[in-house]
């Protein structure tokens, strides 16, 4: 049992199944749907929308003119930290849970970092149209200035506001607003989980 928890738990088991299902579902996505289209997975609630943004998780973005660089450079040096941590880390002392989380988040940000990336020299533009795999007439960004693939969309609740509630009364909301990928859903899960146990996670590595 010990040895099955240990392989379940191994960092590289982990980061290959995110990156697996990660980029297996953006290529899907970049190479069936085109920019805006969506599709009812369940009901209302969970919807295929493509989207793409420049920015990190959820879509926040750096607005000046090299932000889409300086984020990507700032991502491959974060993760390059986070990973010399992470595969450093003594297995036999080390919460499994830690090495779960760490995984999860170390993973996530390198598969939004290979759409930064590599993504706008080996696919083209999605407006209007599906997108073509490594085409012949060259990508639609140079390298490091790909656009991150988005998809996950889960607005559970659709309504307004109540008139009594101040500035917001009678406006139109929806929650959950954001559309994010599976390389962000396991950063948002990896840094949950190490804000709720940290302790537990560290109280071995003193």
């Amino acid at each position: 049992m010990n040895k099955i928890a240990r392989f379940l738990t191994s960092p590289i088991l982990i980061v290959l199944v995110v990156l697996t299902i990660d980029q297996w579902s953006k290529f899907w996505i970049k190479t069936n749907m085109f920019l805006g289209e969506e599709f009812p997975v369940f009901g209302d609630w969970f919807i295929i929308h493509f989207t793409e943004n420049n920015g990190m998780a959820f879509g926040i973005e750096f607005g000046f003119e090299y932000g889409k660089l300086f984020l990507t450079l700032f991502r491959i040096v974060v993760v390059a930290i986070i990973g010399v941590y992470l595969f450093r880390l003594p297995r036999k002392s080390t919460s499994s849970g830690l090495l779960v989380t760490g995984s999860l988040i170390f993973a996530g940000a390198v598969g939004n970092i290979i759409d930064s990336v590599f993504y706008g020299i080996v696919f083209d533009e999605s407006y209007n149209q599906i997108a073509s795999f490594l085409p012949d007439s060259g990508g639609y960004a140079s390298l490091f200035y790909g656009k991150v693939v988005d998809m996950l969309y889960f607005p559970l609740i659709d309504g307004f506001f109540p008139d009594w509630l101040p500035i917001w009364g009678g406006e139109h909301f929806v929650f959950f607003r954001p559309v994010f990928n599976v390389a962000d859903a396991a950063i948002s899960v990896g840094i949950a989980s190490l804000l709720l146990f940290q302790r537990k996670f560290f109280k071995n590595l003193g």
